[in-house]
């Protein structure tokens, strides 16, 4: 099977997880992949990720985080830029979710980043997703 899109598919594995309730989920391994899970954990969305090696390209484990009765951290989270349709953004035109209340993960030349944390250093790029 070639999967053209891992963003995609992680972050729709990410989605179908908390949506069952599950205590972890796996994902394909790669550097963008790792990227956005550290993102996820510093933002506090996720409490841990770990990559598991397989032989191959190794495999994302994401550990999910919920709040203390039990609700979901991650509600939405929405794919943006897509290998069809990319969508590249300033830093002054930087997306809100929630009005601040959630994040837009990006990739910059800095490395994948949050919102908050490409506005602190004044830099654009492709906008990967949204959570909220």
């Amino acid at each position: 099977m070639s999967l053209s899109d891992t963003i995609a598919d992680m972050l729709t594995r990410i989605r179908n997880a908390a949506r069952n309730k599950a205590t972890k989920v796996d994902c394909r391994n790669s550097n963008i992949c790792q990227g956005i899970a550290r993102v996820l954990k510093e933002e506090g969305y996720i409490s841990a990720f770990s990559v598991i090696d397989d032989g191959r390209q190794g495999i994302l484990r994401v550990e999910l985080r919920y709040g203390p009765r039990g609700e979901q951290m991650i509600h939405t989270i929405v794919r943006k830029s897509k290998p069809g349709c990319r969508v590249y953004t300033g830093v002054e035109a930087l997306p809100r979710p929630l009005e601040g209340m959630g994040i837009a993960i990006l990739t910059t030349p800095k490395g994948v980043l949050s919102d908050r944390q490409a506005r602190a250093q004044k830099v654009g790029g492709e906008l990967l997703c949204t959570v909220e």
